[in-house]
């Protein structure tokens, strides 16, 4: 299953303020990593590997030049404010499973942007014809949990002291998911839109 191609960039409003939603591309990793750079450490949490390292940076905009990385980048103006990620490993048995990366910047909290992009997120599994999406966060990221769990993921599984930060301390990971094929099988099957528009 599949849904039709989102056309971008689109804009959005959070709070009083408008967010240019873009495909990532390659020439955005000057922005990335200044991004990055402005983010607290615990953020960096979210992602598998250290998002402060060049290499891990340079991996991702590798992994976007050969189309195997699906990426969003939320703009106010000229400056980065977030940006998503679907990783999904195709020589796996779990190759029909995105696993989602969403990152926005601490003034932006609060004000719908994280939801918002979780949301293009759905549709960018839909456009892959992804069956479930997957994210992972510290037991402490309460906020961030909250939003995920508002918008149907349920957490899956624990891990205990998964997470070494770089000062060496030990925290519990939660992995939530979202049968996102259900969802979308459930709105077709009552005849109700598209909530996340086309």
């Amino acid at each position: 299953m599949s849904a039709p191609a989102r056309t971008y960039p689109r804009t959005i409003v959070c709070g009083d303020a408008e967010v240019e939603i873009a495909r990532m591309t390659a020439g955005d990793r000057a922005a990335l990593v200044e991004f990055v750079a402005s983010l607290p450490t615990q953020d960096l949490l979210f992602v598998p590997r250290d998002l402060g390292h060049p290499k891990v940076v340079d991996a991702w905009m590798r992994s976007l030049e050969a189309g195997d990385l699906a990426s969003l980048v939320a703009r106010d103006r000229a400056s980065m404010v977030g940006c998503t990620a679907i990783f999904v490993d195709e020589l796996s048995w779990s190759k029909h499973v995105g696993e989602l990366r969403v990152l926005v910047a601490p003034d932006w909290r609060g004000r719908g942007l994280g939801r918002a992009l979780i949301q293009e997120c759905f549709a960018q599994a839909l456009e892959l014809g992804l069956m479930k999406l997957v994210a992972q966060m510290t037991v402490d990221q309460r906020a961030a949990i909250a939003v995920f769990e508002e918008l149907g993921f349920r957490a899956e599984a624990l891990l205990g002291k998964h997470v070494a930060d770089r000062e060496g301390r030990l925290h519990d990971l939660v992995l939530l998911g979202h049968d996102v094929d259900a969802v979308h099988g459930r709105m077709q099957a009552y005849g109700l839109p598209d909530a996340l528009g086309t």
